[in-house]
Protein backbone atom coordinates (compact mmCIF):
# COMPACT_ATOMS: atom_id res chain seq x y z
CA UNK A 1 0.00 0.00 0.00
CA UNK A 2 1.30 3.53 -0.69
CA UNK A 3 2.65 5.60 2.20
CA UNK A 4 0.38 7.99 4.09
CA UNK A 5 1.81 11.03 2.33
CA UNK A 6 1.48 9.39 -1.10
CA UNK A 7 -2.19 8.62 -0.41
CA UNK A 8 -2.78 12.17 0.81
CA UNK A 9 -1.02 13.81 -2.14
CA UNK A 10 -2.87 11.68 -4.70
CA UNK A 11 -6.33 12.56 -3.34
CA UNK A 12 -8.00 15.64 -4.89
CA UNK A 13 -9.15 18.15 -2.28
CA UNK A 14 -12.24 20.32 -2.37
CA UNK A 15 -11.94 24.09 -1.95
CA UNK A 16 -12.27 24.92 1.73
CA UNK A 17 -15.33 27.07 1.00
CA UNK A 18 -17.12 23.93 -0.24
CA UNK A 19 -16.33 22.16 3.04
CA UNK A 20 -17.62 25.18 4.98
CA UNK A 21 -20.84 25.24 2.97
CA UNK A 22 -21.54 21.65 4.08
CA UNK A 23 -21.80 23.10 7.58
CA UNK A 24 -23.88 26.08 6.55
CA UNK A 25 -20.91 28.42 7.02
CA UNK A 26 -20.88 31.36 4.59
CA UNK A 27 -17.69 32.26 2.77
CA UNK A 28 -17.44 35.52 4.74
CA UNK A 29 -17.14 33.46 7.95
CA UNK A 30 -13.81 32.09 6.71
CA UNK A 31 -10.31 33.51 7.00
CA UNK A 32 -8.59 31.53 4.25
CA UNK A 33 -5.03 30.22 4.53
CA UNK A 34 -4.73 29.12 0.94
CA UNK A 35 -7.27 27.01 -0.97
CA UNK A 36 -7.60 24.10 1.48
CA UNK A 37 -7.50 25.48 5.02
CA UNK A 38 -9.13 28.35 6.86
CA UNK A 39 -9.92 29.76 10.26
CA UNK A 40 -13.49 30.43 11.38
CA UNK A 41 -14.00 34.09 12.27
CA UNK A 42 -14.69 34.67 15.97
CA UNK A 43 -17.55 37.01 15.13
CA UNK A 44 -19.35 34.20 13.30
CA UNK A 45 -18.72 31.71 16.11
CA UNK A 46 -20.45 34.06 18.55
CA UNK A 47 -23.53 34.01 16.33
CA UNK A 48 -23.82 30.24 16.85
CA UNK A 49 -24.06 30.32 20.65
CA UNK A 50 -27.86 29.96 20.89
CA UNK A 51 -28.00 26.84 18.73
CA UNK A 52 -28.55 23.44 20.39
CA UNK A 53 -25.58 21.09 20.68
CA UNK A 54 -25.06 17.94 18.65
CA UNK A 55 -23.75 14.72 20.20
CA UNK A 56 -20.13 14.43 21.36
CA UNK A 57 -18.19 11.16 20.92
CA UNK A 58 -14.87 10.72 22.73
CA UNK A 59 -12.31 8.44 21.09
CA UNK A 60 -9.76 7.10 23.54
CA UNK A 61 -7.61 3.97 23.67
CA UNK A 62 -5.41 1.56 25.55
CA UNK A 63 -1.92 2.59 26.66
CA UNK A 64 0.07 3.52 23.54
CA UNK A 65 2.67 1.03 22.30
CA UNK A 66 5.24 0.85 19.48
CA UNK A 67 2.84 -1.64 17.84
CA UNK A 68 0.28 1.02 17.02
CA UNK A 69 -3.33 1.36 18.10
CA UNK A 70 -4.71 3.87 15.57
CA UNK A 71 -6.65 6.29 17.75
CA UNK A 72 -6.42 9.31 15.43
CA UNK A 73 -7.07 7.10 12.42
CA UNK A 74 -10.18 5.75 14.15
CA UNK A 75 -11.37 9.27 14.96
CA UNK A 76 -11.11 10.24 11.29
CA UNK A 77 -12.58 6.97 10.02
CA UNK A 78 -15.55 7.22 12.39
CA UNK A 79 -16.26 10.78 11.29
CA UNK A 80 -16.19 9.72 7.64
CA UNK A 81 -18.40 6.71 8.38
CA UNK A 82 -21.04 8.80 10.14
CA UNK A 83 -21.20 11.09 7.13
CA UNK A 84 -21.41 8.08 4.78
CA UNK A 85 -24.51 6.74 6.55
CA UNK A 86 -26.34 10.04 6.32
CA UNK A 87 -25.37 11.80 9.53
CA UNK A 88 -23.79 15.25 9.78
CA UNK A 89 -20.44 14.82 11.51
CA UNK A 90 -17.34 16.88 12.24
CA UNK A 91 -13.95 15.53 13.33
CA UNK A 92 -12.11 17.52 16.05
CA UNK A 93 -8.38 16.90 16.53
CA UNK A 94 -5.28 18.52 17.99
CA UNK A 95 -2.52 20.04 15.88
CA UNK A 96 0.75 18.06 15.70
CA UNK A 97 3.91 19.30 17.37
CA UNK A 98 7.06 19.54 15.26
CA UNK A 99 8.97 17.73 18.01
CA UNK A 100 7.26 14.36 17.46
CA UNK A 101 7.00 15.00 13.70
CA UNK A 102 10.80 15.22 13.40
CA UNK A 103 11.39 12.76 16.25
CA UNK A 104 9.90 9.31 16.56
CA UNK A 105 6.17 9.47 17.27
CA UNK A 106 5.14 10.87 13.91
CA UNK A 107 2.36 13.25 13.02
CA UNK A 108 -1.24 13.53 14.12
CA UNK A 109 -3.19 13.49 10.86
CA UNK A 110 -4.29 9.85 10.87
CA UNK A 111 -3.10 7.33 8.34
CA UNK A 112 -3.94 5.10 5.41
CA UNK A 113 -7.37 5.92 3.98
CA UNK A 114 -8.42 7.77 7.14
CA UNK A 115 -6.50 11.05 7.16
CA UNK A 116 -7.06 14.76 7.52
CA UNK A 117 -5.55 16.83 4.74
CA UNK A 118 -3.50 18.68 3.57
CA UNK A 119 -1.42 16.44 5.82
CA UNK A 120 1.93 18.11 5.03
CA UNK A 121 0.60 21.51 6.09
CA UNK A 122 -1.10 20.10 9.20
CA UNK A 123 2.07 18.28 10.29
CA UNK A 124 4.38 21.22 9.59
CA UNK A 125 3.61 24.94 10.05
CA UNK A 126 -0.17 24.75 9.40
CA UNK A 127 -1.72 28.19 10.19
CA UNK A 128 1.00 29.41 12.55
CA UNK A 129 -0.85 28.74 15.82
CA UNK A 130 2.14 27.14 17.53
CA UNK A 131 4.43 29.97 16.51
CA UNK A 132 1.98 32.48 17.99
CA UNK A 133 1.81 30.52 21.24
CA UNK A 134 5.61 30.33 21.43
CA UNK A 135 5.90 34.08 20.81
CA UNK A 136 3.34 34.94 23.50
CA UNK A 137 5.03 32.60 25.97
CA UNK A 138 8.53 33.92 25.26
CA UNK A 139 7.36 37.54 25.35
CA UNK A 140 6.31 36.94 28.95
CA UNK A 141 9.72 35.38 29.68
CA UNK A 142 11.46 38.43 28.20
CA UNK A 143 9.28 40.80 30.23
CA UNK A 144 10.27 39.05 33.45
CA UNK A 145 13.99 39.51 32.82
CA UNK A 146 13.45 43.03 31.53
CA UNK A 147 11.50 44.01 34.66
CA UNK A 148 14.33 42.85 36.92
CA UNK A 149 16.94 44.56 34.73
CA UNK A 150 15.13 47.90 35.05
CA UNK A 151 14.89 48.05 38.82
CA UNK A 152 12.64 45.14 39.83
CA UNK A 153 9.77 47.17 41.28
CA UNK A 154 7.81 43.96 41.92
CA UNK A 155 10.74 42.57 43.94
CA UNK A 156 10.84 39.33 41.95
CA UNK A 157 13.02 36.70 43.60
CA UNK A 158 15.36 35.68 40.75
CA UNK A 159 15.87 32.31 42.45
CA UNK A 160 12.17 31.53 42.22
CA UNK A 161 11.24 32.27 38.60
CA UNK A 162 9.13 29.35 37.38
CA UNK A 163 8.41 30.58 33.82
CA UNK A 164 10.76 28.92 31.33
CA UNK A 165 11.07 29.61 27.62
CA UNK A 166 9.66 27.33 24.88
CA UNK A 167 10.50 26.07 21.39
CA UNK A 168 8.52 23.63 19.23
CA UNK A 169 11.29 21.11 18.78
CA UNK A 170 12.75 18.17 20.69
CA UNK A 171 16.03 19.67 21.89
CA UNK A 172 17.47 18.07 25.03
CA UNK A 173 20.39 20.57 25.10
CA UNK A 174 17.95 23.32 26.10
CA UNK A 175 16.47 21.59 29.15
CA UNK A 176 18.81 23.42 31.52
CA UNK A 177 20.64 26.59 30.43
CA UNK A 178 22.14 29.76 31.90
CA UNK A 179 20.95 33.15 30.61
CA UNK A 180 22.24 36.69 31.10
CA UNK A 181 25.94 35.96 30.56
CA UNK A 182 28.24 38.73 29.32
CA UNK A 183 27.92 41.45 31.91
CA UNK A 184 25.29 43.90 33.25
CA UNK A 185 24.20 45.05 29.81
CA UNK A 186 22.81 41.59 29.14
CA UNK A 187 20.79 41.41 32.33
CA UNK A 188 21.65 39.17 35.24
CA UNK A 189 22.92 35.61 35.15
CA UNK A 190 20.52 32.91 36.27
CA UNK A 191 19.62 29.32 35.55
CA UNK A 192 16.78 28.88 33.06
CA UNK A 193 15.52 26.28 30.60
CA UNK A 194 13.21 25.45 27.72
CA UNK A 195 10.06 23.35 27.48
CA UNK A 196 8.49 22.25 24.21
CA UNK A 197 5.64 24.53 23.03
CA UNK A 198 2.95 21.91 23.63
CA UNK A 199 3.91 21.90 27.32
CA UNK A 200 3.39 25.67 27.62
CA UNK A 201 0.63 26.88 29.92
CA UNK A 202 -0.26 29.37 27.17
CA UNK A 203 -1.13 26.37 24.96
CA UNK A 204 -3.34 24.92 27.69
CA UNK A 205 -4.99 28.30 28.24
CA UNK A 206 -5.74 28.79 24.54
CA UNK A 207 -7.34 25.33 24.45
CA UNK A 208 -9.52 25.92 27.53
CA UNK A 209 -10.56 29.52 26.81
CA UNK A 210 -14.15 30.08 25.65
CA UNK A 211 -13.64 33.54 24.08
CA UNK A 212 -11.08 36.35 23.90
CA UNK A 213 -12.13 37.89 27.23
CA UNK A 214 -11.71 34.51 28.94
CA UNK A 215 -8.31 34.05 27.26
CA UNK A 216 -7.11 37.41 28.60
CA UNK A 217 -8.40 36.71 32.10
CA UNK A 218 -6.57 33.39 32.14
CA UNK A 219 -3.34 34.89 30.79
CA UNK A 220 -3.41 37.52 33.53
CA UNK A 221 -3.58 34.80 36.21
CA UNK A 222 -0.43 32.97 35.06
CA UNK A 223 1.98 32.75 38.01
CA UNK A 224 5.55 33.26 36.76
CA UNK A 225 7.60 33.79 39.91
CA UNK A 226 7.58 34.57 43.62
CA UNK A 227 8.48 37.88 45.21
CA UNK A 228 11.11 38.23 47.91
CA UNK A 229 8.22 38.38 50.38
CA UNK A 230 6.71 35.14 49.05
CA UNK A 231 3.88 36.70 47.01
CA UNK A 232 2.96 35.11 43.66
CA UNK A 233 3.92 37.30 40.67
CA UNK A 234 1.55 37.05 37.72
CA UNK A 235 1.54 38.00 34.05
CA UNK A 236 -1.03 40.60 34.99
CA UNK A 237 1.44 42.15 37.44
CA UNK A 238 3.91 42.49 34.57
CA UNK A 239 1.23 44.11 32.34
CA UNK A 240 1.81 41.38 29.77
CA UNK A 241 -1.78 40.34 29.14
CA UNK A 242 -2.74 42.66 26.29
CA UNK A 243 0.37 42.08 24.21
CA UNK A 244 0.17 38.31 24.70
CA UNK A 245 -3.48 38.35 23.62
CA UNK A 246 -2.57 40.42 20.56
CA UNK A 247 -0.10 37.72 19.50
CA UNK A 248 -2.81 35.10 20.01
CA UNK A 249 -5.58 37.03 18.24
CA UNK A 250 -5.61 34.80 15.18
CA UNK A 251 -4.44 31.61 16.91
CA UNK A 252 -7.54 31.43 19.12
CA UNK A 253 -9.82 30.86 16.10
CA UNK A 254 -10.41 27.17 15.15
CA UNK A 255 -8.92 25.79 11.93
CA UNK A 256 -11.12 24.11 9.32
CA UNK A 257 -9.74 21.42 6.98
CA UNK A 258 -11.13 18.18 5.48
CA UNK A 259 -10.62 14.44 5.51
CA UNK A 260 -9.71 12.37 2.46
CA UNK A 261 -13.47 11.81 2.03
CA UNK A 262 -14.17 15.55 2.36
CA UNK A 263 -15.70 15.42 5.85
CA UNK A 264 -15.22 18.69 7.76
CA UNK A 265 -12.47 18.63 10.41
CA UNK A 266 -11.60 21.21 13.07
CA UNK A 267 -7.93 20.95 14.06
CA UNK A 268 -6.96 23.35 16.79
CA UNK A 269 -4.46 23.47 19.64
CA UNK A 270 -2.15 20.75 20.88
CA UNK A 271 -1.50 20.63 24.63
CA UNK A 272 0.67 17.78 25.97
CA UNK A 273 -1.51 14.88 27.08
CA UNK A 274 0.57 14.32 30.20
CA UNK A 275 1.81 17.71 31.41
CA UNK A 276 -1.52 19.28 30.32
CA UNK A 277 -4.98 18.04 29.38
CA UNK A 278 -4.22 16.73 25.89
CA UNK A 279 -7.35 17.73 23.96
CA UNK A 280 -8.21 20.06 21.12
CA UNK A 281 -9.64 23.46 22.05
CA UNK A 282 -12.93 24.05 23.81
CA UNK A 283 -13.72 26.64 21.14
CA UNK A 284 -13.27 24.08 18.35
CA UNK A 285 -15.28 21.37 20.09
CA UNK A 286 -17.99 23.77 21.23
CA UNK A 287 -18.34 25.37 17.79
CA UNK A 288 -18.46 21.99 16.06
CA UNK A 289 -21.29 20.90 18.36
CA UNK A 290 -23.33 23.88 17.11
CA UNK A 291 -22.75 22.91 13.48
CA UNK A 292 -23.18 19.12 13.38
CA UNK A 293 -25.28 16.23 14.67
CA UNK A 294 -22.16 14.35 15.78
CA UNK A 295 -18.71 15.59 16.81
CA UNK A 296 -15.95 12.99 17.03
CA UNK A 297 -12.95 14.04 19.09
CA UNK A 298 -10.02 12.30 20.74
CA UNK A 299 -8.06 12.63 23.96
CA UNK A 300 -4.31 12.10 24.00
CA UNK A 301 -2.77 8.76 24.93
CA UNK A 302 -4.83 6.07 26.69
CA UNK A 303 -8.08 6.16 28.63
CA UNK A 304 -6.18 6.34 31.92
CA UNK A 305 -4.13 9.42 31.07
CA UNK A 306 -6.05 11.16 28.29
CA UNK A 307 -9.71 10.39 28.95
CA UNK A 308 -9.31 11.21 32.65
CA UNK A 309 -8.02 14.68 31.81
CA UNK A 310 -10.61 15.18 29.06
CA UNK A 311 -13.41 14.44 31.52
CA UNK A 312 -12.03 15.84 34.78
CA UNK A 313 -10.42 18.97 33.33
CA UNK A 314 -11.80 19.90 29.88
CA UNK A 315 -15.38 18.77 30.51
CA UNK A 316 -15.42 20.13 34.07
CA UNK A 317 -14.33 23.56 32.84
CA UNK A 318 -16.44 23.69 29.67
CA UNK A 319 -19.68 22.00 30.70
CA UNK A 320 -19.35 19.48 27.84
CA UNK A 321 -19.92 15.73 28.31
CA UNK A 322 -19.75 12.89 25.77
CA UNK A 323 -22.79 10.92 24.63
CA UNK A 324 -20.55 7.89 24.06
CA UNK A 325 -16.92 6.77 24.03
CA UNK A 326 -14.91 4.61 21.64
CA UNK A 327 -12.01 2.63 23.11
CA UNK A 328 -9.41 1.79 20.45
CA UNK A 329 -7.16 -1.26 20.65
CA UNK A 330 -5.34 -3.60 18.27
CA UNK A 331 -4.33 -7.24 18.58
CA UNK A 332 -0.70 -6.22 18.05
CA UNK A 333 -0.77 -3.66 20.85
CA UNK A 334 -2.48 -6.07 23.25
CA UNK A 335 0.19 -8.72 22.60
CA UNK A 336 2.85 -6.11 23.32
CA UNK A 337 1.09 -5.21 26.59
CA UNK A 338 1.16 -8.91 27.42
CA UNK A 339 4.93 -9.08 27.04
CA UNK A 340 5.48 -9.99 23.38
CA UNK A 341 8.61 -8.68 21.68
CA UNK A 342 7.88 -5.89 19.23
CA UNK A 343 9.61 -7.87 16.46
CA UNK A 344 7.30 -10.86 16.99
CA UNK A 345 3.95 -9.07 16.93
CA UNK A 346 2.99 -10.39 13.50
CA UNK A 347 3.05 -13.97 14.82
CA UNK A 348 0.09 -15.56 16.61
CA UNK A 349 0.66 -15.53 20.37
CA UNK A 350 -2.48 -16.36 22.33
CA UNK A 351 -0.89 -16.51 25.83
CA UNK A 352 0.58 -13.01 25.56
CA UNK A 353 -2.59 -11.73 23.95
CA UNK A 354 -4.60 -13.09 26.88
CA UNK A 355 -2.28 -11.29 29.31
CA UNK A 356 -2.56 -8.03 27.37
CA UNK A 357 -6.36 -8.13 27.22
CA UNK A 358 -6.38 -7.63 31.00
CA UNK A 359 -5.19 -4.08 30.40
CA UNK A 360 -7.98 -3.51 27.86
CA UNK A 361 -10.52 -4.77 30.39
CA UNK A 362 -9.17 -2.24 32.89
CA UNK A 363 -9.68 0.59 30.40
CA UNK A 364 -13.21 -0.61 29.64
CA UNK A 365 -14.00 -0.55 33.34
CA UNK A 366 -12.63 2.99 33.70
CA UNK A 367 -14.68 4.35 30.82
CA UNK A 368 -17.94 2.47 31.36
CA UNK A 369 -18.06 2.12 35.16
CA UNK A 370 -15.85 4.79 36.73
CA UNK A 371 -17.17 7.50 34.39
CA UNK A 372 -20.44 5.85 33.37
CA UNK A 373 -20.01 6.43 29.64
CA UNK A 374 -21.68 4.21 27.03
CA UNK A 375 -18.71 2.55 25.34
CA UNK A 376 -17.78 0.66 22.16
CA UNK A 377 -14.45 -1.13 21.67
CA UNK A 378 -12.99 -0.53 18.20
CA UNK A 379 -10.48 -3.27 17.40
CA UNK A 380 -8.28 -1.79 14.71
CA UNK A 381 -7.63 -4.51 12.14
CA UNK A 382 -4.10 -5.41 11.02
CA UNK A 383 -3.38 -7.89 8.19
CA UNK A 384 -1.53 -10.37 10.44
CA UNK A 385 -4.39 -10.72 12.96
CA UNK A 386 -5.47 -14.37 13.09
CA UNK A 387 -9.00 -15.69 13.53
CA UNK A 388 -8.04 -17.29 16.83
CA UNK A 389 -6.70 -13.96 18.14
CA UNK A 390 -9.76 -12.03 17.02
CA UNK A 391 -12.04 -14.63 18.60
CA UNK A 392 -10.20 -14.38 21.92
CA UNK A 393 -10.50 -10.57 22.06
CA UNK A 394 -14.15 -10.73 20.99
CA UNK A 395 -15.00 -13.25 23.72
CA UNK A 396 -13.20 -11.39 26.50
CA UNK A 397 -14.76 -8.05 25.53
CA UNK A 398 -18.21 -9.64 25.30
CA UNK A 399 -17.88 -10.73 28.93
CA UNK A 400 -17.56 -7.08 29.97
CA UNK A 401 -20.97 -6.27 28.49
CA UNK A 402 -19.47 -3.73 26.07
CA UNK A 403 -19.90 -4.17 22.29
CA UNK A 404 -16.84 -4.63 20.08
CA UNK A 405 -16.48 -3.84 16.38
CA UNK A 406 -13.66 -4.90 14.05
CA UNK A 407 -12.74 -1.68 12.23
CA UNK A 408 -11.01 -1.54 8.83
CA UNK A 409 -10.93 2.20 8.16
CA UNK A 410 -7.13 2.34 7.70
CA UNK A 411 -7.45 0.26 4.52
CA UNK A 412 -11.02 1.07 3.51
CA UNK A 413 -11.67 4.59 4.78
CA UNK A 414 -15.12 5.45 6.08
CA UNK A 415 -16.63 2.31 4.50
CA UNK A 416 -14.51 0.23 6.89
CA UNK A 417 -15.96 2.01 9.93
CA UNK A 418 -19.68 2.03 9.10
CA UNK A 419 -20.37 -0.80 11.55
CA UNK A 420 -18.53 1.19 14.21
CA UNK A 421 -20.59 4.28 13.39
CA UNK A 422 -23.85 2.36 13.81
CA UNK A 423 -22.63 0.83 17.08
CA UNK A 424 -21.76 4.28 18.43
CA UNK A 425 -25.15 5.65 17.47
CA UNK A 426 -26.88 2.67 19.09
CA UNK A 427 -25.11 3.04 22.42
CA UNK A 428 -25.20 6.84 22.68
CA UNK A 429 -27.68 7.83 25.35
CA UNK A 430 -30.30 10.50 24.78
CA UNK A 431 -30.20 12.74 26.70
CA UNK A 432 -26.47 12.65 27.33
CA UNK A 433 -25.24 10.86 30.46
CA UNK A 434 -24.98 13.08 33.50
CA UNK A 435 -21.38 14.22 34.10
CA UNK A 436 -19.60 11.91 36.54
CA UNK A 437 -16.41 13.58 37.68
CA UNK A 438 -13.87 11.58 39.64
CA UNK A 439 -13.80 14.02 42.57
CA UNK A 440 -15.59 17.18 43.72
CA UNK A 441 -14.02 20.64 43.50
CA UNK A 442 -14.15 20.83 47.30
CA UNK A 443 -11.74 17.92 47.87
CA UNK A 444 -8.17 18.80 48.79
CA UNK A 445 -5.48 18.66 46.12
CA UNK A 446 -3.91 15.66 47.85
CA UNK A 447 -7.23 13.82 48.03
CA UNK A 448 -7.92 14.55 44.35
CA UNK A 449 -4.56 13.11 43.30
CA UNK A 450 -5.03 10.08 45.58
CA UNK A 451 -8.45 9.48 44.05
CA UNK A 452 -7.02 9.49 40.51
CA UNK A 453 -4.19 7.18 41.60
CA UNK A 454 -6.49 4.67 43.27
CA UNK A 455 -9.57 4.68 41.03
CA UNK A 456 -8.00 5.23 37.59
CA UNK A 457 -4.50 3.76 37.93
CA UNK A 458 -5.41 1.07 40.52
CA UNK A 459 -2.45 2.20 42.62
CA UNK A 460 -2.40 1.86 46.37
CA UNK A 461 -1.74 5.58 46.56
CA UNK A 462 0.80 8.34 46.02
CA UNK A 463 4.47 8.24 46.95
CA UNK A 464 5.54 11.78 47.72
CA UNK A 465 8.24 13.35 49.87
CA UNK A 466 7.83 16.15 52.37
CA UNK A 467 8.69 18.82 49.75
CA UNK A 468 5.84 17.74 47.45
CA UNK A 469 3.40 17.54 50.34
CA UNK A 470 4.43 21.01 51.48
CA UNK A 471 3.98 22.42 47.95
CA UNK A 472 0.47 21.00 47.74
CA UNK A 473 -0.43 22.35 51.15
CA UNK A 474 0.92 25.79 50.25
CA UNK A 475 -1.20 25.89 47.09
CA UNK A 476 -4.17 24.75 49.15
CA UNK A 477 -3.56 27.60 51.62
CA UNK A 478 -3.14 30.13 48.78
CA UNK A 479 -6.64 29.39 47.51
CA UNK A 480 -5.89 26.99 44.65
CA UNK A 481 -7.39 23.94 46.31
CA UNK A 482 -10.54 24.07 44.18
CA UNK A 483 -8.59 23.37 40.96
CA UNK A 484 -8.50 19.92 39.34
CA UNK A 485 -5.24 17.97 39.30
CA UNK A 486 -3.30 16.94 36.20
CA UNK A 487 -1.24 13.78 36.69
CA UNK A 488 1.85 14.10 34.46
CA UNK A 489 3.30 10.64 33.96
CA UNK A 490 4.40 8.16 31.33
CA UNK A 491 1.53 7.11 29.04
CA UNK A 492 3.03 3.66 28.45
CA UNK A 493 2.22 2.11 31.80
CA UNK A 494 -0.40 2.22 34.54
CA UNK A 495 2.50 3.12 36.83
CA UNK A 496 5.34 5.61 36.55
CA UNK A 497 7.88 3.18 35.03
CA UNK A 498 7.29 2.89 31.25
CA UNK A 499 8.76 -0.62 31.26
CA UNK A 500 6.08 -1.98 33.59
CA UNK A 501 3.46 -3.18 31.12
CA UNK A 502 0.15 -4.95 31.61
CA UNK A 503 -2.59 -4.34 34.16
CA UNK A 504 -0.55 -3.24 37.17
CA UNK A 505 -2.17 -3.17 40.58
CA UNK A 506 -1.09 -2.10 44.04
CA UNK A 507 1.79 0.07 42.84
CA UNK A 508 2.49 3.66 43.89
CA UNK A 509 2.37 6.82 41.78
CA UNK A 510 5.69 8.52 42.47
CA UNK A 511 5.25 12.32 42.55
CA UNK A 512 8.49 14.29 42.24
CA UNK A 513 7.29 17.85 41.58
CA UNK A 514 4.24 20.12 41.76
CA UNK A 515 3.51 22.91 39.26
CA UNK A 516 0.74 25.47 39.38
CA UNK A 517 -1.04 26.36 36.12
CA UNK A 518 -3.18 29.14 37.56
CA UNK A 519 -4.30 30.50 34.18
CA UNK A 520 -5.19 27.08 32.77
CA UNK A 521 -6.76 26.32 36.15
CA UNK A 522 -5.19 23.03 37.14
CA UNK A 523 -2.36 21.80 39.35
CA UNK A 524 0.22 19.51 37.73
CA UNK A 525 1.78 16.62 39.64
CA UNK A 526 4.93 15.58 37.76
CA UNK A 527 5.47 11.85 38.31
CA UNK A 528 8.33 9.48 37.61
CA UNK A 529 10.81 10.57 34.94
CA UNK A 530 8.40 12.41 32.65
CA UNK A 531 10.00 15.37 30.83
CA UNK A 532 8.61 18.57 29.35
CA UNK A 533 11.42 18.85 26.79
CA UNK A 534 11.85 15.54 24.92
CA UNK A 535 14.97 14.60 22.98
CA UNK A 536 15.37 13.26 19.46
CA UNK A 537 15.97 9.50 18.98
CA UNK A 538 19.11 7.98 17.48
CA UNK A 539 17.39 7.83 14.09
CA UNK A 540 15.07 10.85 14.00
CA UNK A 541 12.25 10.97 11.46
CA UNK A 542 13.76 14.26 10.23
CA UNK A 543 16.46 12.27 8.41
CA UNK A 544 13.88 10.89 5.94
CA UNK A 545 12.05 14.16 5.19
CA UNK A 546 12.88 16.16 2.07
CA UNK A 547 11.34 18.43 -0.59
CA UNK A 548 11.63 17.98 -4.35
CA UNK A 549 12.19 20.64 -7.06
CA UNK A 550 8.43 21.18 -7.38
CA UNK A 551 8.08 21.91 -3.69
CA UNK A 552 6.45 18.57 -2.80
CA UNK A 553 7.27 17.21 0.65
CA UNK A 554 8.51 13.61 0.64
CA UNK A 555 9.33 11.16 3.44
CA UNK A 556 6.74 12.57 5.83
CA UNK A 557 5.27 9.19 6.99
Amino acid sequence: MPSDIEIAQSTPLLPIADIAHKLGLPTQALVAYGPHKAKIALSHLRSLEDRPNGRLVLVTGINPTPAGEGKTTTTVGLGDALNRIGQRAIVCLREPSLGPVFGMKGGAAGGGRAQVVPMEDINLHFTGDFQAIALAHNLLAALIDNHIHHGNALRIDARRISWKRVVDMNDRALREIVVGLGGPGNGYSRQDGFDIVVASEVMAILCLATRMSDLKARLARIVVATSLEGRPITAGDLQATGAMAALLRDAIAPNLVQTLEHSPAFIHGGPFANIAHGCNSVMATGSALKLADWVVTEAGFGADLGAEKFLDIKCRKSGLWPSAAVLVASVRALKYQGGADVKQLSQEDLPRLAAGIASLERHIENVSQVYGLPCVVALNHFVHDTEAELAMVRERVKATGVPMVLARHWAEGGAGAEELARAVMACANSPDPKPTYLYPDTATLWDKAETVARRVYRAKGLAAGSKVRAQLQKLQDQGYGHLPVCIAKTPYSWGTDPKELGALEGHEIDVREVRLAAGAEFVVLVCGEIMTMPGLPAQPAAAAIDVDDDGRIVGLF
